[in-house]
């Protein structure tokens, strides 16, 4: 068996098209959606993803702007900002790129972002709709745009043993949510769960947000499961690795997220779309 590639380039290239069209029919360039990011430090990854969710926003006909702080910013200064963009009408969308120096509260300063400008979905009150199962809130990025790729290969969850290896807010917790949601049975797993292979064994459907190389294995994958990998690891020499062995894996699952390529442009088309949705609903448009 070789596995389908789970294509989040080319999923998220649809779904580009749709939201220029919506910019188009909505909005002149001088009232288009305006993304604020906030970011902090010299953290090379970190101003790669700002650059890349940036590259987005001007393709889609976006507005956006970086508010790019010093390493040693103070929290006030940080929170003056957010605040600021919380209360500026032509904002639609406020992103903190994590992860934040020491000194900052990673978890108190996302949460300042108002609850209808969270296009990340990760405050308090996004988790908590997502918990009690509303939809009224944005969804966190990620999961939300592997459920969006599984989608696109209509590939229903109903019934299927899932196992999600990881428990970060970003990933691991609202996945398991969001599987749960589409009735899928969700086994919560980590890098100290004891015999995780023997979990990831039985699963149907495997999400991987370790942050841990190469970490489940290919003889770990049921036949015909469906293995989704948001592991991204650079290696001095450059070298890509995600939290699967791909090539052994590739074999044995019926479908398979390549990295780079496939979790990645979900996550930023994600953020894209629910920009879109804040501003159209401060328009008062419609999607």
């Amino acid at each position: 068996m070789t596995a389908t590639i789970l294509d989040g380039k080319a999923v998220s290239l649809s779904i580009q098209n749709d939201i220029r069209e919506k910019v188009l029919s909505h909005f002149s360039p001088e009232t288009a959606p305006r993304l604020c990011v906030i970011l902090v430090g010299e953290n090379p990854a970190s101003a790669s993803y700002v650059r890349t969710k940036c590259k987005m926003a001007e393709k889609l006909g976006f507005r956006h702007e970086v508010f790019h702080f010093d390493e040693d910013v103070s929290s006030a200064e940080v929170e003056e900002r957010i605040d600021a963009c919380n209360a500026d009408p032509e904002c639609d969308a406020v992103f903190v790129q994590l992860p934040l120096p020491k000194h900052l509260d990673a978890v108190a300063l996302p949460n300042r972002v108002r609850a209808d400008k969270d296009a990340d979905g990760l405050t308090r009150a996004a988790m908590g709709a997502l918990l009690l199962g509303e939809s009224n809130a944005f969804e966190p990025c990620t999961p939300r745009g592997i459920i969006r790729l599984l989608d696109a290969y209509h590939l229903d969850l109903t019934g299927l043993d899932a196992v999600v290896i990881g428990r970060s807010n970003i990933v691991g917790k609202p996945m398991s949510l969001m599987l749960q949601r589409r009735n899928a049975t969700v086994t919560m797993c980590h890098t100290r769960t004891k015999d995780l292979a023997s979990h990831v064994r039985r699963a149907d459907l495997i999400v991987v947000a370790a942050g841990s190389p190469e970490l489940v294995k290919g003889d770990w994958i049921k036949p015909g499961a469906i293995v989704v990998d948001c592991g991204f690891t650079k290696t001095p020499d450059g070298v890509i690795h995600g939290d699967v062995d791909f090539g052994p894996a590739s074999e044995v699952a019926s479908y398979i997220t390549p990295v780079p390529g496939g979790v990645g442009p979900m996550t930023v088309i994600s953020l894209m779309e629910q920009t879109l949705e804040s501003a159209l609903k401060r328009r008062g448009g419609k999607a």
